[in-house]
């Protein structure tokens, strides 16, 4: 039912009938091509039959579905790198605000996969089975393992364990991950060793997977993170991707972005195979739970929450945050510049939802409380679930520096629309979520003038492609598989802001996912043409 589907939805035909056997099942026509290698726009056709390109340039035989695209850009569809979309697709297939910024691959798994290691083919099955708008990849939680061995408390592990993790790591690289993942900043991956992940690593090591990390520290000690992250990867051979590349630390703005940036070069000339990519905001945005020093859950996360209601201790942990960074605690409030930069985005509880928006200086002032007090109330009140704040701790001329790197891609950091969630259920969200790609045209293309657009177009399809080992995506050539977006230059534009995160871009009209039309006029089709994409890793 795709095709008359999409036939229905379809931008802008040309209105000539279309004969009974045509030459091509989409034509887009008269666009100005940019082929995702950075090179310049080219006016042509794009010709597309059986889910891959077939032909650009002037195109003379016919198609079911003929798209005008005189005086818009056609260009590969956009690659995640930086996606948290595991579960949201188990529930909703559509990925409806990822599609409407021209996104048609997400690479999740910062965070690990939706399901154990050993469970991780069906769960890829089961995504095929259901259907998903968009393609899909993952990488698999270092942290997983550890937790399925050990537990969530701090500790070295055995060697019996470590090779038990090793096993985890198999089975996972086995089904199909692109590698393995940390996110150090937080407990219990906080308490796994630099050995003991060069170790892990080297399994995707050996078949040109991925050591991707949410380093140990972004701020203060981002030079030391980086240093440990190249150097998990240059002894265990595998690729090294740095998430979110950042210098989040407001006495540093200016200066921990250069040095960084020459780590990774010096890295880079002497073989390490580094990258990173960023998404262009001055937040962040992640759990209320670090703003709690990483020693209260040294026996996990029970213990921790049994801690931290003895106001006993907590006097303690505000005399932590005091102090600025400590060597095993990135402390984002100091990084941020106090708490008047930390800003409530959804509390998990509906008594807290009227401070949605609000920082926590002003939410400490309402509630009659100190800051932290209240910030640690609203995160026990959400258990189980996790109460989420925004950081406003990185500089523009620090993210323009990065963004110019020829090595950094671009990641939302964020999950795909779940239709099945209420809109009081997500709270305020990152816009990072609705407005990544666009914004990286109209803010630092067109507006700042940071990158050429044929180098946007790059960073955000053809090198993560080739990065990924995926040979027959991100580019526009025959033969290619059919990941196309085409866009409007002049009216290209993210809506969502930290005001209205929510709102969608505009400028986006036609994507096309494995040749299926996936968003046409700007509004998501029934087609689920996406599909896993899977890592090849023999031999493990």
């Amino acid at each position: 039912m795709i095709r008359p589907l999409a036939l229905l939805a379809a931008p802008l035909l040309l209105g000539a009938t279309a004969p009974a056997d045509p030459a091509y099942d989409i034509v887009i026509r008269g666009g100005r091509v940019l082929d995702g290698a950075g090179n310049p726009w080219v006016s042509g056709d794009v010709a597309i039959k059986d889910g891959r390109i077939v032909a650009i340039g002037t195109v003379t035989g016919t198609a079911r579905e003929e798209i005008d695209a005189r005086g818009r850009y056609v260009a590969p569809g956009f690659i995640d790198m930086l996606d948290h979309s595991q579960n949201a697709l188990l529930k909703d297939g559509s990925a409806a605000n990822k599609l409407r910024m021209g996104v048609t691959t997400l690479i999740a798994g910062e965070g690990g996969t939706a399901v154990p290691a050993d469970e991780i083919a069906g769960y890829f099955t089961r995504l095929e089975s259901q259907g998903i708008a968009v393609n899909f990849g993952t990488y698999y939680g270092a942290v997983q393992a550890r937790v399925k061995v050990m537990g969530d408390a701090a500790g070295t592990p055995s060697e019996d364990q470590l090779k038990a993790m090793e096993g985890e790591v198999r089975t996972a690289m086995r089904a199909g991950v692109f590698g393995i993942s940390t996110a150090l900043i937080y407990h219990p991956a906080s308490f796994q060793s630099e050995s003991d992940l060069a170790r892990l690593a080297a399994i995707p090591g050996k078949c040109g997977g991925f050591y991707a990390s949410h380093m140990r520290d972004e701020s203060d000690k981002l030079l030391t993170a980086i240093d440990e992250a190249v150097s998990i990867g240059e002894r265990s051979g595998a690729k090294v991707e740095i998430f979110h590349i950042k210098a989040a630390y407001a006495p540093l703005w200016g200066k921990l972005m250069p040095q960084a940036i020459a780590r990774i070069e010096a890295a880079r000339s002497r073989g390490v195979d580094v990258g990173a990519n960023i998404y262009p905001y001055r937040a962040g945005g992640t759990g209320l739970d670090v703003t709690i020093p990483t020693h209260v859950f040294a026996k996990g996360r029970e213990a921790a929450h049994a801690a931290l209601r003895d106001p006993a201790v907590r006097a303690t942990l505000k005399r932590d945050l005091a102090a600025g960074p400590q060597p095993d605690w990135s402390n984002l409030v100091h990084a941020s510049g106090g708490w008047t930069n930390v800003v409530l985005a959804n509390a998990q509880n509906p008594k807290y939802a009227q401070f949605h928006g609000r920082n926590f200086a002003e939410i400490g002032k309402a509630l009659g409380k100190d800051p932290a007090d209240a910030a640690w109330d609203i995160w026990l009140d959400a258990l189980p679930a996790r109460a989420g704040a925004l950081y406003f701790m990185m500089d523009e001329a620090d993210i323009a520096l990065a963004m110019k790197q020829p090595w950094v891609s671009v990641g939302t950091d964020a999950s795909a629309t779940d239709s099945t969630v209420s809109p009081e259920q997500q709270g305020r969200p990152h816009p990072r979520a609705n407005g990544t790609f666009p914004r990286m045209i109209a803010e630092y293309v067109k507006a700042r003038k940071v990158l050429t657009l044929p180098d946007a177009i790059r960073k955000m399809s053809g090198w993560p492609a080739h990065r990924l080992g995926l040979s027959d995506r991100g580019l526009l050539r025959p033969g290619m598989r059919a990941d196309v977006v085409v866009f409007d230059l002049d009216t290209i534009k993210d809506g969502a802001t930290f005001e209205a995160p929510t709102t969608p871009p505009t400028g986006i009209d036609t994507v096309i996912v494995n040749g299926a039309l996936a968003l046409s006029k700007g509004q998501p089709t029934a087609a689920r043409a996406g599909r896993v994409l899977r890592h090849p890793c023999p031999g493990v």
